[in-house]
């Protein structure tokens, strides 16, 4: 499986000689990898470059992999993180785990090993970058930004196709306005509240939902994507 083009890769290691190794192998495989020194760096990194998949060593001066990974998930990223350590210890791997992180792997590894990790976690937590999707009568092409309902191309601006495929993705479950905000507009968006509205009855009009029976508004809460 190849990655398709955009798929950002964000490696965090003390150590120089591993993170020109692992970035040139991840970019001659295809990705667009970014690399920090350590914990500080990474955070402002990953607000900036927001990428896929963090690798994020744990054993760090000053702030260490275990912190960096809590501080970035704090936000509610849904950044994949794979965890390295020098330490087989199970009490380290609960821990990595319990902050957020989506994988553990052991140094010293190879290069393969962790290509494929990094693959599971694309292929399980952004399976739309890898091609057409199909989700109750939404079929979503991310590569081709085209959505279709019950096989016909919806007329989406950019700004459309990210909300529909952000709610649709996260169909039953309750997405309030700011929630949406943050991940559709993103974090710095000066705006109201009030433009999530102005784009939802947006898209009811276009998927012909009169009746509210397909994007539901829960009162107080935000919207919800019914499938069934």
């Amino acid at each position: 499986m190849k990655p398709t083009p955009g798929i950002r890769i964000m490696l965090v290691d003390d150590e120089p000689h591993i993170l020109q190794f692992l970035e040139l192998g991840l970019t001659n495989e295809g990705f667009d990898v970014r690399t920090a020194p350590g914990g500080m760096a990474a955070i402002n990194l990953a607000q900036e470059f927001a990428p896929h998949v963090i690798v994020l060593d744990v054993m760090m001066p000053g702030m260490d992999g275990f912190e960096t990974c809590r501080m970035i998930k704090k936000g509610g990223s849904e950044v994949a993180v794979i965890m390295l350590t020098a330490k087989d210890e199970v009490d380290d791997r609960v821990k990595g785990l319990t902050l957020g992180a989506d994988d553990y792997l052991v140094k010293p590894f190879s290069f393969d090993e962790l290509l494929a990790r990094i693959r599971a976690r694309l292929r399980n937590q952004f399976p739309m970058l890898f091609g057409e999707v199909k989700l109750g009568p939404f079929s979503i092409d991310d590569r081709r930004k085209e959505i279709q309902y019950e096989g016909q191309p919806l007329e989406l601006s950019p700004t459309e196709y990210e909300l529909l495929k952000y709610m649709v993705a996260n169909h039953g479950i309750v997405l309030s306005k700011s929630t949406i905000l943050d991940k559709v507009w993103g974090y710095d968006f000066g705006g109201e509240e009030n433009i999530v509205e102005v784009y939802v009855r947006s898209l009811r009009d276009k998927l012909g939902d009169k009746e509210h029976r397909l994007i539901r508004t829960l009162r107080g809460a935000g919207y919800r994507v019914d499938l069934s």
